[in-house]
């Protein structure tokens, strides 16, 4: 591959710190070559083309300049057993649970480490010392490629700059899309002194040659991954793992992991959000942020196509990422640290999310989805008919021809396309705006097939930070679990904390306390309830979901009344029977007391389990008082 890239040698384009970090890397990772990037359409395309050429990558003919890619089978989601945040200090990272540690039964792991539900930790010297031996020579027979780049928009008081070092060009090229990479990086980094740049390392831990038996397409390392952070350095060290937020380390690992550790340092908040913003009929404007665990909708609504209210309008400042401040104002403003969609394909179509679908035709690179042979993609609920397509056959994500028969998905459940933001057709205004835009409600959800309603509203702040500590939510295809298991993801972000999270809900709780700051409403919404007969949905979804963004948004301006419930605020009746749809079921507003006795029981068990004594007094005092409440319904 090195043959067809034009290696830029030079690094005296970075600042000296940097220098000093990527020369003793290559001296590390012994890379037979190394290439600066910077970004330009030729570099792109000499890399696509030699990734083209050696298997790495397939044209899509069907599309302009979109490729796919297959992984390793081994290789397909985030690793969150493999993932660990290193300092000196363990309680800064994870509490200490209740039952104490769980030993470490797998041999490729290190024995010192601490495993949580809510994160792992190692002491750092001794994380060092294993990195160490892991990456020694690791790159032989590569191209090590160094990726200065940027989170946020440039020029902007909260954005990061970055390096990522790595031996993948498909690393590369993804980077290129999710991130900030080109001349204007550079324009940055020469006000640096390199001391606040992240450091990102990374390889699929492959050397050439190599006597292991794997994958030519998609070489990796499974068995020695280790995804690793530490705050304290600033720095990101991934090992084994060719995969999104495993390999591209500006995604998870420095957006969330080291971004909540800079946040609490810093005073702001690094969260798993999309940004979105709504303008009602009469052309009021407010933007929203929403938290959601992978795979469970938040694409879908950052691009929502209004259905059933005339006159709304929704536009995507981003749909994954939101980094978050109090400004002079006190208002909470945020940006989108990002540059692109990293988001799940199985799903995706026309009626659930069309401005998605419409985007990736151009300039995308899609990950195990399946291909037709005509040139075009496909996978699970794309709105296809399969037996429609009589002169095309299917080309599995595992790259064999593919029938419904088989039993197995075509794309794997977590395949994904990576495309540029700005493909996206209602792109708002504002979404790089160095200063942010301004938050006016923050939104918890997630799937939850019976007892929690279609939407509802916290009492205040606590109550709000106290909903987000509770979230809960089948487990989906973006993580290693298996199965449809209810799983506690408190603000949906239980694998991507860079912190103790009984600090971090301290740090939420702490912005309550604060004078002069406007605080959002706090919301928790749920289109996943399903009849308990039929197992079909109860709410329509998709589009229709506007009509819950109007009950907020009619909250907002005092113009939409609300029931008191324990739980929290729902629409009244005469809400739920106009705003939400004349034929709104009942079940959707349900507040079952006994569904929320037995909630309140997993709730306290989890927290006392896995937060045990860095659990807030507020967090308790907010459990209590839900707990009487459903006492008296």
């Amino acid at each position: 591959m090195e043959a067809f890239l034009h290696a830029n040698n030079n690094l005296d384009v970075l600042p000296s710190k940097i220098r000093e970090y990527v020369e003793e890397k290559i001296k590390l990772c012994q890379p037979s070559n190394f290439h600066v990037c910077n970004g330009s359409d030729e570099e792109n395309q000499q890399l696509l083309s030699a990734m083209e050429l050696s298997g790495v990558i397939r044209r899509l003919r069907k599309y302009k300049n979109c490729y796919i890619a297959t992984t390793d089978p081994r290789d397909v989601a985030r690793v969150e057993s493999r993932t660990v945040i290193c300092t000196k200090n363990m309680n800064d990272i994870i509490s200490t649970p209740k039952s104490g540690f769980a030993p470490i039964t797998d041999p490729n792991l290190p024995k010192n480490l601490k495993t949580t539900q809510l994160g792992n930790w190692m002491d750092t010297d001794e994380m060092l010392e294993i990195l160490e031996k892991r990456f020694a020579g690791c790159m032989r027979g590569r191209t090590l490629y160094i990726i200065p780049y940027m989170m946020g928009p440039y020029s902007s008081p909260y954005s990061k700059i970055a390096v990522e070092l790595t031996d993948s060009p498909y690393v590369v090229v993804s980077m290129r899309i999710m991130t900030r990479v080109g001349s204007n990086v550079f324009n940055e980094i020469k006000t640096s002194d390199g001391s606040d740049v992240v450091k990102c390392l990374h390889s699929i831990g492959v050397p050439l040659p190599t006597d292991k038996r794997v994958n030519p397409t998609w070489p990796c390392n499974p068995e020695q991954t280790l995804v690793t952070h530490f705050p304290e350095r600033n720095e990101v060290i991934s090992f084994g793992s060719g995969y999104g937020g495993n390999s591209l380390c500006g995604k998870k690992c420095l957006a969330l992991r080291i971004g909540s550790s800079l946040a609490k340092r810093e005073g702001w908040l690094a969260e798993h959000m999309l940004i979105m913003g709504v303008t009602n009929p009469e052309g009021v404007k407010k933007y929203f942020v929403a938290a959601f665990p992978s795979a469970c909708g938040k694409t879908n609504l950052a691009m929502l196509r209004p259905v059933g209210l005339p006159g709304y309008k929704v536009e995507c400042v981003g749909d994954d990422i939101a980094w978050m401040h109090f400004d002079d104002e006190g208002r909470l403003r945020a940006i989108n640290p990002e540059f692109g969609f990293f988001g799940v394909a199985p799903g995706t179509s026309k009626s659930t999310n069309p401005i998605a679908l419409d985007m990736v035709h151009e300039n995308t690179i899609f990950t195990n989805v399946a291909e037709t042979s005509d040139g075009d993609v496909y996978w699970e609920g794309i709105g296809e008919v399969i037996d429609g397509l009589h002169e095309t056959s299917i080309r599995s994500w595992k790259n064999k021809r593919w029938s419904i028969d088989l039993g197995e998905p075509a794309a794997h459940p977590n395949s994904r396309f990576c495309t540029t933001i700005k493909q996206c057709s209602i792109l708002d205004p504002e979404w790089n705006n160095p200063q942010g835009v301004p938050i006016e409600a923050i939104i918890f959800g997630g799937r939850r097939p019976e007892g929690v309603p279609l939407v509802y509203e916290a009492f205040d702040w606590q109550h709000g930070v106290f909903v987000g500590a509770c979230m809960r939510s089948e487990a989906t295809a973006a993580a290693e679990f298996k199965g449809k298991q209810i799983m506690h993801d408190p603000f949906a972000m239980r694998p991507f904390f860079g912190y103790n999270f009984g600090s971090y809900l301290a740090h939420w709780l702490s912005f309550g306390a604060k004078t002069g700051v406007h605080l959002p409403k706090i919301y928790h919404v749920n289109w996943f309830l399903r009849d308990s007969k039929t197992n079909e949905f109860l709410w329509s979804g998709f589009g229709e979901n506007i009509r819950v963004i109007d009950w907020i948004f009619r909250r907002l301006t005092q113009q939409a009344s609300g029931c008191k419930t324990p739980i929290g605020i729902i629409p009244d009746q005469n809400v739920s029977n106009g705003i939400l749809g004349n034929k709104l079921n009942p079940a959707l507003l349900d507040i079952s007391k006994e569904f929320w006795i037995n909630e309140c029981k997993a709730i306290r068990n989890y927290l006392e389990e896995n937060v045990n004594k860095d659990l807030p007094d507020e967090i308790c005092s907010e459990l209590n008082n839900l707990e009487k409440r459903l006492s008296t319904l």
